[in-house]
C-alpha cells in the first residue's frame, strides 16, 4: 500500500460502506494513511454514541445495543489493519503500529471506565431477568457488565489514569515483540554453494533452496532461511551436522540478544500486565485472565498439566534414549543435541513404522488438499466453496471463496480467503482471523468474512506446491476455526464465531484435525499429484501408526510451553533475574533435552507476549482433550454421520460464545467431558 497524502477523507474507503459483492473489503484502494483517518473518524463517531447513550435512560436497547454499535466501525478499521500487519507487512505499517494501538487502547477505556457508562449497565443487569430479554441479550448482559468490573469501571480516578498508561504502554510493546521476531526471523540467510552439503535433503527441499537463491540473484547456489518450509526439512534431513547446528542456533536464539532483542520487552510487558492485575485486584495476571476461562484458576491448570507431565514424561524419556541409541548404533559419537533429536527421530520413525513423511509430499497436493477439506465441511455441515476472482485480496498469494449452505435455495453464507505460503512481510506460524465477524454490523446482520494464513511449502518451477502430513493437519486445523466463525449464527458480533472462552476456542480446530488422519477421509483427497493414484493403504496405515511416535515427547513439549506461559504471568521474575535464567529455572521438571547457551523460548514466544495467549498457551491441551473426548462420539456413530454433525453444528459451531462453553458442549455431547480421553487417546492412562 503506498503512501497516496493527496487522498481526502471523505475518499476514505474504510469510512463508507464498501460498493463491491458482497461488500468486500476493497484492497485495492486501501492506502496506509487511510488507517490513520478512519481510526480516528470511528472514534469520534464511537464518542457521540457514547453520549447518546449516557443521556438515555438505561434500557437492553439504549445500553447494550449502543455498546456494540459505538465500537463497530473502530473495530473494524482496526481489526483490519491488525490483520495487514501480520501477513502483509512494511516499515510503515510497523510504525503506525506504534500509535494506532495507544489510540484503541485509550478508546476502550474510555468506555470501560466511565462511571455513567457503568451505571447504566449495571441497572440493566440488576434487573436483566425481569426483563423480556432472550438467553443470548442475557449472556451478552452478563459479559458486558463483567467486562466493565473486570476493566476498573469502579476504580479511583487516580487508579483508572494509571490502567490507561498501563494499557497504553502495552499496545506499543506487543506489536514491537512480534516486529522484533519476525525481522530477526528474515534477517537470518544460509548460503550453500557445493551440493555435497545438501546431503540427506528431499529434493523438494534442495528444489525450494535453488529458487530462494535465483530469486535473490545467485543461481547456481541453495538459500535456506528459517521459515518453517525451510527451516524445518534442513534440521530433519540434513547429513550435515554442524549446518543442522548452525540452523537450529540461530532459530532458537531469534530476537534473544542483538539488535532485534526481546529481553527487556518481555520484562516490561510482565510487569505492566502484573501492575494492572494487581490494580483489578487480582493475586497475579494468571489469576485476572483465568476468570474467564473453563479452568478458572492458575492452580487448576497447573493441576491439569502435572496429571499430563506425569503420564508423558516417562514415556518421553524412553522416547528420547530410543533416539539416542539408534544414533549411536548409526555411528554418532559425543553428546546429543537438540540438533540431532529431530533427525535421528526421523530415522527411528522410517525404521519403526516403514515411513517417510516425505514420501506422502506427492499425495498431498495442496489444491487437492484443498478441495478435500472443501469436502468434507460438504459432508458433514452441507457447505460448498465457489473460487472466485470477482474481489480484491492484499497479495497476489490470497484466494478467495464464496462460501454457500446448500439446501432448496443455496444460501451465501460468508467469504472465506485463504493465504498459504511465506514471504518476508508475513509472521511465522498459521492463524484463522476475520474481516468482518458475523452479527449486526452498521444496521443489518452480515455474515462473516473469514481468512485462513499459512507458511506452507510453495509451489516450484517442477512441482506443485505438496504438503507434509503437519501441514495438512495445519490447514485442517486452521479451517475448523474458519467453520467455527462461518457458521455462526447470532445477533451480536461480540458474541460471534470465535468470540468464546480461550480455553474452549481451539476445540473446533483440533477436532477438525482427527479427520485428517482417518483412511475414509484419505481417500477424499489423498492422490498422487502426477497420476491421481489413489495414497497406498500400507501408507495409510503407517501413517495412523506413525502418529502414536513420539507422543510422551510431543506432549511433554506442550506442556514445558505451557508452564512456561503460567511461570511469566503467576509467578514472574525476581528482581534482577534474568530472562533466561527464569526460564530455566521455571521449565526444570518440563525441559528434557540438554539446554543450550544461548538459546531461548521466551524471546520469540509470539503466542504469549504477541498473540493474546498470555496464561493460555495450555488451551492447545485443554481443548486437545475436549476433542478427543468429541471425536470418540464421531467415531461411535461415524465420521460423516449428518445427526452427529448436525448436533455440533447446532451446539458448537453456531453458538459462539452466546452460552457457558460447558453447558454447549453438555449438549452436543449429553454429558460432561471424560478428562481421560485424550491420555486414553495417546495410550498414556496410567496402568
Amino acid at each position: 500500500m503506498p503512501p497516496n497524502r493527496g487522498k481526502k477523507l471523505g475518499m476514505n474507503p474504510l469510512l463508507q460502506p464498501s460498493k463491491l459483492k458482497n461488500s468486500a473489503v476493497p484492497f485495492n484502494d486501501l492506502k496506509t494513511e487511510h488507517f490513520a483517518e478512519a481510526l480516528d473518524a470511528s472514534i469520534k463517531k464511537g464518542h457521540e454514541v457514547l453520549t447518546q447513550i449516557k443521556e438515555s435512560p438505561a434500557s437492553f436497547d439504549n445500553t447494550f445495543r449502543g455498546l456494540e454499535t459505538c465500537t463497530e466501525e473502530m473495530e473494524f478499521v482496526f481489526t483490519l489493519f491488525s490483520n495487514l500487519l501480520a501477513a502483509n507487512t512494511n516499515d510503515e505499517l510497523q510504525q503506525l503500529s506504534m500509535t494506532l494501538g495507544p489510540k484503541v487502547a485509550s478508546f476502550a477505556n474510555d468506555i470501560l471506565l466511565d462511571g455513567i457508562l457503568f451505571s447504566k449497565v449495571e441497572e440493566v443487569y440488576k434487573n436483566r431477568q425481569s426483563l423480556a430479554l432472550n438467553a443470548e441479550q442475557i449472556q451478552l448482559v452478563e459479559k458486558v457488565y463483567r467486562d466493565f468490573q473486570r476493566s476498573g469501571a469502579a476504580l479511583s480516578v487516580e487508579d483508572k489514569t494509571k490502567l490507561r498508561a498501563y494499557d497504553e504502554k502495552l499496545s506499543q510493546l506487543s506489536p514491537k515483540f512480534r516486529e522484533n521476531v519476525l525481522k530477526a526471523t528474515n534477517e537470518f540467510e544460509m548460503w550453500i554453494d557445493k551440493e555435497e552439503y545438501l546431503a540427506g535433503l528431499p529434493a523438494s527441499a534442495r528444489t525450494a533452496a535453488a529458487e530462494a537463491a535465483d530469486e535473490k540473484g545467485k543461481p547456481g547456489q541453495w538459500l535456506f532461511t528459517l521459515h518453517q518450509p525451510s527451516y524445518v526439512p534442513f534440521v530433519t534431513y540434513s547429513e550435515k551436522r554442524e549446518l543442522r547446528q548452525k540452523m537450529y542456533m540461530a532459530f532458537a536464539s531469534r530476537a534473544y540478544g542483538g539488535k532485534y532483542d526481546n529481553q527487556d520487552t518481555i520484562l516490561e510487558i510482565v510487569r505492566l500486565m502484573q501492575e494492572k492485575a494487581a490494580l483489578l485486584g487480582a493475586k497475579s495476571y494468571a489469576h485476572y485472565a483465568l476468570q474467564l476461562r473453563m479452568a478458572e484458576t492458575p492452580e487448576q491448570v497447573m493441576s491439569f498439566l502435572s496429571r499430563l507431565m506425569r503420564a508423558s514424561k516417562p514415556t518421553a524419556l524412553k522416547e528420547i534414549e530410543e533416539v539416542k541409541a539408534l544414533a549411536k548404533e548409526m555411528g554418532f559419537e559425543g553428546q546429543f543435541q537438540a540438533w540431532d533429536f529431530g533427525f535421528y527421530s526421523e530415522k527411528l520413525k522410517q525404521k519403526k513404522y516403514n515411513f517417510d513423511e516425505e514420501k506422502l509430499r506427492p499425495y498431498f497436493k495442496l489444491e487437492n488438499v484443498m478441495a478435500g477439506v472443501f469436502e468434507h465441511a460438504r459432508r458433514l455441515f452441507g457447505l460448498s466453496f465457489k473460487e472466485t476472482q470477482e474481489y480484491p485480496v492484499y497479495h497476489e498469494d490470497v484466494k478467495v471463496f464464496e462460501v454457500y449452505k446448500e439446501g432448496p435455495e443455496k444460501q451465501l453464507i460468508g467469504l472465506f480467503y485463504a493465504d498459504f505460503h511465506p514471504r518476508a512481510s508475513k509472521g511465522q506460524g498459521a492463524w484463522m482471523t476475520n474481516f468482518y465477524e458475523q452479527g449486526v454490523f452498521r444496521g443489518k446482520k452480515i455474515r462473516p468474512h473469514v481468512s485462513i494464513v499459512c507458511n506452507f511449502s510453495k509451489p516450484t518451477a517442477e512441482q506443485p506446491s505438496l504438503l507434509n502430513f503437519t501441514e495438512v493437519s495445519t490447514l485442517f486445523h486452521e479451517f475448523g476455526h474458519a467453520l467455527h466463525s462461518l457458521l455462526s449464527q447470532v445477533e451480536y458480533r461480540s458474541l460471534a464465531g470465535t468470540n468464546v472462552y480461550l480455553d474452549f476456542v481451539e476445540l473446533p480446530s483440533q477436532i477438525f484435525e482427527n479427520w485428517a488422519e482417518e483412511e475414509e477421509s484419505l481417500k477424499l483427497f489423498a492422490h498422487h499429484y502426477k497420476t491421481n493414484e489413489l495414497i497406498p493403504m500400507d501408507m495409510v496405515t503407517s501413517l495412523k501408526n506413525s502418529q502414536k511416535f513420539m507422543v510422551g515427547y510431543t506432549a511433554m513439549r506442550q506442556v514445558n510451553f505451557a508452564t512456561l506461559d503460567m511461570a511469566w504471568f503467576s509467578m514472574p521474575p525476581a528482581k534482577g533475574e534474568s530472562v533466561g535464567d527464569f526460564e530455566e529455572r521455571v521449565t526444570k521438571e518440563s525441559h528434557l533435552l540438554p539446554r543450550v547457551p544461548g538459546t531461548n523460548i521466551s524471546a520469540s514466544f509470539g503466542h504469549i507476549f504477541g498473540g493474546g495467549y498470555a496464561s493460555g498457551y495450555y488451551s492447545y491441551k485443554w481443548a486437545e482433550a475436549l476433542d478427543a473426548d468429541a471425536f470418540e462420539f464421531f467415531k461411535e456413530r461415524g465420521i460423516f454421520d449428518p445427526e452427529t454433525a448436525q448436533k455440533f453444528e447446532e451446539f458448537i459451531l453456531s453458538k459462539g460464545g452466546s452460552d457457558h462453553p460447558m453447558r454447549l458442549y453438555e449438549k452436543f455431547r449429553g454429558r460432561s467431558p471424560d478428562p481421560e480421553a485424550l491420555l486414553r487417546r495417546d495410550g498414556l492412562l496410567e496402568s
